[in-house]
């Protein structure tokens, strides 16, 4: 059974930086998409960052592109989200996803992700 863990998360100032860890553990194929999702209350789960494990070819929605890197470790099975000058609208929960390859939905969709995290808080203070 997959079950996927988070780390990392917490609170920091704006222009500052922090990363998420995503473990994976249970049975992974090695063609997958890996993806990050943060939400707030009252909207709706955003896609952040995405990442096909097979050849790591990576996703970023607009308003991270330059900051935010994601990247995988086979070998640990981890996938991390790096997150560089932060800004108060980066405050959410996030959570890292797992979708199998052949979803005909978008990397950054939240439709077709089948295994979620527990979710961790990134909190931005000015």
């Amino acid at each position: 059974q997959i079950q996927l863990e988070h780390s990392g998360g917490g609170s920091v100032q704006a222009g500052g930086s922090l990363r998420l860890s995503c473990y994976i553990s249970g049975g992974l194929g090695s063609r997958n998409y890996l993806g990050w999702f943060r939400q707030v209350p009252g909207k709706e789960r955003e896609g952040v960052a995405a990442i096909y494990t097979r050849d790591g070819t990576t996703y970023y929605t607009d308003s991270v592109k330059g900051r935010f890197t994601i990247s995988q470790d086979n070998v640990a099975r981890t996938a991390y989200l790096q997150m560089d000058a932060l800004k108060t609208e980066d405050t959410a929960m996030y959570y890292c996803g797992l979708k199998y390859d052949g979803s005909p939905y978008p990397p950054l969709t939240e439709i077709g992700y089948a295994y979620w995290g527990q979710g961790t808080q990134v909190t931005v203070s000015s």
